[in-house]
């Protein structure tokens, strides 16, 4: 174990991740795994341990104040304690009644780091990647993980990343948008937009087979301090 924490340490110390991460992929293309078929972009949660912090500590975490400067005379709970990480609401999909009537979306509350991605649809591999804290919006990451070296133009998303704006992007970039379509707002979805949508789950739903690879065979989880050391875990673990 302090062999691999000890390696983990020196890359991230050396900036080498991203090189690292750049050559994984060189060498899938070498042998033939091209990034094919468009893409598809997500983001997951990834834990951390819950920090117990008093409301002024809590205060001061989201002004941005570092461990140090918060804890000044408890250096040894200063370096236990991670400011980088966030809280945020995970919204899960509630089962309808019996009588089909459907039910508000349960609010999960999640604590840690947001691994955002984009695998090619052919093979499934992960591309490009980025990890930011819990309470990044998905929508943000966009232009972040997708990539402009894939074969095919289409770029598969859920809701959280329909904007004007990342959807005049995609077009200045050549890419053509995938992404799922809201419901408008006071009234029922369309059923062409319900029928497309469904279409579009059924691509999109291969990168949910990536994340659950990550966390159920791999055990992603961040038990290490800081967001540069959760870079290095969940970049590795990609």
């Amino acid at each position: 174990a302090n062999t691999i924490r000890m390696f983990r340490e020196r890359l991230t110390a050396v900036g080498a991740l991203d090189t690292l991460f750049a050559d994984f992929d060189r060498q899938l293309k070498a042998r033939g795994y091209l990034p094919m078929g468009g893409q598809i972009v997500d983001a997951t949660l990834v834990a951390a341990p819950k920090q117990r912090n008093t409301e002024a500590e809590k205060a001061a975490v989201k002004a941005g104040r570092s461990a140090a400067e918060i804890w000044p005379d408890e250096p040894a709970r200063a370096r236990q304690k991670d400011v980088d990480a966030r809280w945020t609401l995970k919204f899960a999909k509630a089962r309808p009644t019996a009588d089909g009537k459907p039910q508000p979306d349960i609010a999960i509350p999640s604590f840690g780091y947001k691994s955002s991605i984009a695998i090619c649809r052919t093979f499934g591999f992960i591309r490009k990647g980025k990890v930011t804290d819990g309470a990044r919006y998905d929508g943000r990451m966009l232009r972040d993980v997708v990539t402009s070296d894939n074969t095919a133009s289409d770029v598969w998303a859920d809701t959280a990343y329909r904007s004007q704006s990342n959807e005049r992007w995609l077009k200045a970039q050549g890419r053509v948008s995938r992404i799922h379509r809201r419901k408008p707002k006071g009234r029922p979805m369309p059923a062409h937009v319900r029928r497309g949508n469904a279409t579009k789950s059924r691509v999109r739903a291969r990168v949910e087979h990536v994340f659950a690879h990550q966390k159920a065979v791999m055990g992603l989880f961040i038990r290490t301090i800081g967001i540069e050391r959760a870079k290095a875990k969940i970049t590795l673990a990609n």
